[in-house]
């Protein structure tokens, strides 16, 4: 989960044509070194070779999604979010990021959205944990949640590949299909308003720290690793 520094604007207190003119356009891939540049062409090749533009960027979609997800810290990052693809697996921000950069090689306008939460309310997600898992989580303080919104259609969709599919198994709100036009799910639920980043703040998401933090992730990632295997 990141854990933004600061925040542009609010959901409805601007335009899109605002938030443009207010940020320069700069594409994700110009903090990215020419090896990695060509992993990512590559790979957006693969997924999209053959597909017409809607095609595509479900193609793009479900292939986030369903690269498992994990918490590794050190994906948070800028620079580092590629690695998920070699990693094969990843939070909401490395998979978010991923999804900004290929999107965006689709011409698409692309938004980070970042929702603030509580991992401890959302009870039918909790429910489900371990009860060591259950006691760590009641001690976490505000973390964040990070998709994205595209310009689809005149208007802002939201786009959330955060749970890939197996996890369905254990109740938590996978988006198992999206038609490439409409609002998919978030995978919590917020407890402040939506604020919107432009692709070139990505830096600003930095990763939760801390003992109590480490330990939350150990024990989530390895509790959805035995949900996958059930």
């Amino acid at each position: 989960m990141a854990s933004p520094e600061k925040a542009t604007e609010t959901t409805g207190t601007k335009s899109t044509a605002d938030i443009r003119k207010a940020v320069p356009d700069k594409a994700m891939k110009d903090k990215l070194t020419p090896t990695t540049d060509t992993l990512l062409e590559e790979t957006f090749q693969h997924w999209t070779g053959g597909k017409d533009a809607i095609q595509s960027r479900i193609s793009i979609y479900e292939k986030i999604r369903d690269i498992p997800y994990a918490v590794l810290p050190e994906l948070v990052d800028a620079e580092r979010y590629t690695d998920i693809l070699t990693l094969g697996r990843g939070s909401c921000t490395p998979k978010h990021f991923l999804l900004c950069n290929l999107f965006q090689r689709l011409g698409l306008l692309v938004l980070f959205a970042v929702y603030p939460f509580r991992w401890i309310d959302n009870a039918e997600v909790v429910d489900s944990y371990p009860q060591p898992l259950k006691k760590l989580t009641g001690g976490l303080p505000m973390s964040h949640h990070l998709a994205c919104r595209v310009e689809i259609g005149g208007r802002l969709v939201l786009v959330d590949a955060t749970l890939d599919s197996p996890l369905g198994k254990a109740g938590l709100p996978v988006n198992h299909h999206w038609d490439g036009f409409s609002d998919t799910l978030l995978p919590m639920m917020p407890c402040g308003e939506e604020q919107l980043y432009h692709p070139s703040e990505a830096y600003l998401m930095e990763p939760r720290s801390g003992k109590p933090w480490l330990e939350f992730y150990t024990g989530l990632n390895a509790f959805l690793e035995k949900v996958r295997q059930s």
